[in-house]
């Protein structure tokens, strides 16, 4: 059986969606990867390497699902995260949070190497946000960066309570639209 990294990796990502990053030791990322220590420590010097390699996958495929929505304005960014959450809610059966904002609430006072990895991730996407903010007319008054960070802020707050109270992901978008829309200049 020839190892993959790839299959590490997606393997360590869903363990740590549903489980934790602390609650999953490298026995059981190799057991769900079904690979050897040795396999794993030839692709991983640690796992906080490997929590890099599955923060980079996640991102790219978000950053697939931005791109896309960039094109169809402001409101679509809201879609592509709900899009995103749907998928996990179909795998797993529920909302199971960011990957980024669980790893950043979990880790960002223990390990400030992971926490920096998610930090510029999310820099990347409040500067996209800020450039799809500056393409729309914004209330008086509301700067672009300061809508991109509240958008950026209203996504995690919005998973987080569909995580906690069981609900579907169609309630991430509706919030962050809502946010959006109380930001807009309205049409005179």
């Amino acid at each position: 059986m020839v190892v993959s990294r790839d299959r590490i990796v997606r393997s360590a990502a869903k363990l740590f969606l549903t489980r934790s990053y602390t609650s999953v030791g490298i026995s059981d990322l190799c057991t769900a990867a079904e690979v050897h220590k040795g396999s794993f420590y030839h692709f991983f010097p640690s796992k906080a390497e490997l929590a890099k390699a599955v923060i980079d996958l996640h991102a790219a495929e978000f950053d697939k699902r931005f791109d896309e929505a960039e094109s169809q304005g402001l409101y679509a960014v809201a879609g592509a995260v709900a899009f995103v959450q749907g998928k996990f809610e179909e795998r797993f059966g529920r909302i199971v949070g960011c990957p980024f904002g669980n790893l950043a609430a979990e880790l960002s006072t223990t390990d400030d190497d992971l926490r920096a990895h998610v930090a510029h991730v999310f820099d990347r996407w409040e500067k996209r946000l800020v450039a799809a903010c500056e393409r729309v007319e914004l209330r008086d008054g509301v700067e672009p960066e300061q809508l991109a960070q509240m958008i950026l802020a209203q996504i995690q707050g919005q998973i987080l309570i569909a995580k906690v109270r069981l609900r579907p992901a169609a309630e991430i978008a509706a919030g962050v639209r809502a946010l959006i829309s109380a930001n807009l200049k309205e049409p005179v």
